[in-house]
């Protein structure tokens, strides 16, 4: 099966999806090759094939999907695309490339990074003025801490400023255990991604245990930007690529819903 992906797909070291884009689109497309989509088992989950040809990863891996309800995402993908395939409308299938390719060899970098996210998390640096701002904060966030508290014995230290404050070792390692609960390649690799997305590694672990909703968390992720635009204005380039982060981050957690099916 021919890898659509290989010289195709957006620079992985540039973490803006809108520069992602404006890249891909530099690049020739390759016209579309297959008529039918379809899934079928497969050792380890299921696979997506392209007229009866498995599909490989750019690293010449089976693109095979842990559970049905993920492989029917990622065939979708594949079946929307046009007379040309272009790989920047394809979250789902980059997502679950670098799940197999990568995530699953480096599995404890990754969980470790998203831990050392909690060990300065957005959530804990909170602003000193103005006071509406600063209860807007305590709102919004204060709720996620609690949670942490209350489910994972995770208790950590807020702040006012930006001056970096240490968390106390024993909830950081509360937090790995926390996250080593979503320790396999698909969740872990959607986990991270939706950490790196919001700055949060405690509300991307909210989001991921089903305290918040998508659209609940991707809100408070953002709160300082959405109270920026209320007294100043919209930037029609951040909302932008906000609006671009936030398909990345659909689909992050879609790939993660579907895994626990």
């Amino acid at each position: 099966m021919r890898d659509i992906f290989d010289g195709l797909a957006p620079e992985p070291s540039d973490p803006d999806p809108v520069r992602r884009a404006q890249i891909q689109m530099k690049r020739p497309l390759p016209k579309r090759f297959y008529k039918n989509v379809t899934v079928t088992a497969a050792e380890g989950g299921f696979a997506v094939q392209l007229d009866g040809r498995a599909v490989k990863t750019p690293g010449k891996n089976p693109l095979v999907m842990p559970t049905l309800a993920a492989a029917k995402l990622v065939a979708g993908e594949w079946q929307a695309q046009g007379e040309e395939i272009d790989p920047a409308s394809m979250p789902l299938t980059r997502l679950a490339n670098t799940a197999i390719d990568a995530v699953s060899r480096t599995m404890d970098e990754v969980l470790e990074d998203i831990v050392r996210f909690s060990g300065s998390d957005m959530v804990c640096y909170r602003a000193d003025e103005p006071q509406a701002l600063v209860e807007r904060q305590s709102r919004d966030w204060n709720p996620i801490l609690g949670w942490l508290d209350a489910v994972h014995e995770v208790r950590l230290i807020t702040i006012t400023g930006i001056m970096h404050q240490e968390q106390p070792q024993n909830s950081l390692a509360a937090f790995r255990r926390a996250v080593e609960r979503h320790a396999q390649p698909f969740p872990l690799a959607a986990l991270h991604v939706m950490t790196t997305l919001t700055g949060s590694a405690a509300l991307a672990l909210a989001l991921a245990d089903g305290f918040l909703s998508l659209e609940e968390g991707w809100r408070r992720a953002h709160l300082d930007e959405i109270w920026t635009e209320e007294h100043w204005g919209v930037d029609a380039e951040a909302e932008a690529r906000r609006a671009a982060r936030f398909v990345e981050m659909q689909s992050a957690y879609a790939l993660l819903s579907a895994c626990k099916d």
